[in-house]
């Protein structure tokens, strides 16, 4: 004869739980989301290659369209092969091969504070600059140099800009400048996107004949004159402010000043 006096177990107990129990439907919620977060869990580490592919090649993408190779039928693993990359030590203006430029990570860089520096003049307001960062060389049929694309970024208005500037091979001329991330405001910031914009920097000087950095984004040209102007976003103030700021530090003394005094002597 069974046991009457015996307990059931906490199996048995919680069976016989009415179903609209606070104990069962909090069980089975907890149980619900553990499952869920494990489904989820394991689709994200598998589309994690996937997702790093289409970064690598949203990249390329943005460096061809700066450089002018981009069309919507291009084979852009092909076409991205004419780069020469190259990792770039910002204090000295001089490659290193302290690092592999094909797998090279600026942002994570940025960072890291064995790879970086705190910065106390920061008009582009980044806070931490990388030492190192990767350059892309554009070479001709002959082997003469092109073109050099340069990383770029700053703060605007909502967000940092993150982008890049191609350069003449006279280390002067403006040729395209491209941002592939931020968050401005749509209609009025975000119009760094805009073709008609992106278009005003081609042709434009960085420096004058003494090597002074003369480039500025404003509303009205510089004393310097119309070459080293881009006009203004209109309404977008600040943000127009922050790409002016980005632009003049990264092509100052603090950024690649050094390595385009290099490029112009023809040392690259």
């Amino acid at each position: 004869m069974p046991d009457e006096n015996k307990k059931p177990g906490l199996l048995r107990r919680f069976l016989d739980t009415p179903p609209d129990s606070v104990g069962k439907t909090v069980f089975v919620a907890v149980v619900l989301c553990l499952v869920a977060s494990m489904i989820v869990s394991a689709v994200a580490v598998s589309l994690r290659p996937v997702q790093e592919i289409n970064k690598l090649k949203d990249k390329q993408i943005n460096i061809l369209q700066v450089a002018g190779l981009y069309s919507p039928d291009t084979d852009v693993t092909e076409a991205f092969k004419v780069f020469e990359p190259h990792v770039l030590d910002i204090a000295t203006g001089k490659f290193t091969d302290q690092f592999d430029a094909s797998t090279f990570d600026d942002r994570a860089a940025a960072d890291d504070p064995e790879l970086s520096v705190e910065l106390t003049d920061d008009p582009a307001s980044i806070g931490r600059q990388a030492k190192f960062v990767t350059v892309y060389l554009l070479r001709n049929e002959d082997g003469s140099l092109d073109k050099v694309i340069l990383p770029l970024h700053g703060y605007g208005l909502w967000s940092t800009l993150y982008g890049f500037i191609a350069v003449e091979e006279n280390a002067n001329d403006i040729f395209g400048l491209q941002f592939y991330s931020h968050a401005e405001t749509p209609g009025l910031g975000a119009e760094v996107d805009n073709p008609r914009w992106k278009s005003l920097w081609r042709g434009k000087k960085l420096y004058d004949e003494n090597d002074v950095l003369q480039i500025t984004v404003a509303k009205t040209a510089p004393p310097a004159g119309q070459e080293f102007h881009v006009d203004a976003l209109a309404g977008a103030t600040l943000t127009s402010n922050g790409v002016d700021n980005l632009v003049r530090f990264w092509m100052g003394k603090a950024g690649y000043a050094s390595f385009l005094a290099s490029v112009k002597a023809g040392e690259i």
